[in-house]
């Protein structure tokens, strides 16, 4: 009985004080595919999006987003050619809505010493999620598996900043238009010959929904 009176104890300790948070990021956005196979953002768009987040506790939340992100590409400056010698650039508007966790490697929170909470922490996000890509008055779409790494930090009880990068791999090669979908006469797949488009951001978000930690019950 005592050792599950502790597990609760401890398990309370690590609630998150506010159960919600709001937000905005913004940043620049990146594009690997048949059109720039190397450094993502050698050619940089703008990234935007807003998110809502729920947080279990001090380590796990969950987050629901939507993004849009410009990228671009040309292959006229790749190290290897297309077939033929053609050459083929694009610009598109990706907009996205993705759920994902988020897991916290630092019990974060600030003004409560006695739960070890520190106002800093890395933390990584996985999630899913669906894209639809607009190329030349074309529209693609595709699911995504968003994969996310960063710091976030506390300067005030409700406040949060953050510095985020994020890759999102999707399941198609249209991500740059129908014209430059598979090339190479590779069969596209879950791991392979598939378009992937980054975002590097920085985002701001308030707290809100405080949990009651000593509830009154009146019967």
């Amino acid at each position: 009985m005592s050792l599950a009176v502790s597990a609760l104890t401890g398990l309370r300790a690590q609630e998150a004080r506010y159960m919600w948070d709001f937000g905005v990021s913004l940043g620049m956005s990146g594009y690997t595919g048949d059109a720039n196979e190397e450094f993502a953002f050698r050619r940089p768009g703008i990234h935007a999006d807003l998110f809502g987040r729920y947080n279990f506790n001090s380590r796990w939340s969950g987050r629901v987003q939507a993004g849009v992100n410009s990228i671009s590409g040309n292959t006229s400056d790749m190290n290897n050619a297309l077939p033929g010698g053609a050459d083929y650039r694009f610009t598109a508007t990706v907009a996205d809505l993705a759920v994902r966790g988020e897991f916290n490697f630092f019990p974060y929170g600030i003004g409560e010493t006695y739960k070890r909470l520190r106002r800093w922490t890395p933390y990584l996000g996985l999630g899913v999620g669906v894209v639809m890509s607009n190329v030349d008055s074309r529209s693609y779409a595709s699911l995504t598996l968003p994969i996310a790494a960063g710091v976030r930090y506390k300067p005030s009880e409700r406040l949060n900043l953050g510095l985020e990068l994020t890759m999102n791999k999707t399941l198609t090669d249209n991500l740059d238009g129908r014209d430059l979908a598979d090339p190479y006469g590779i069969k596209s797949s879950l791991l392979k010959n598939t378009d992937m488009y980054w975002a590097l951001s920085m985002s701001v978000s308030y707290e809100f929904g405080e949990r009651c930690e000593t509830c009154h019950r009146i019967d």
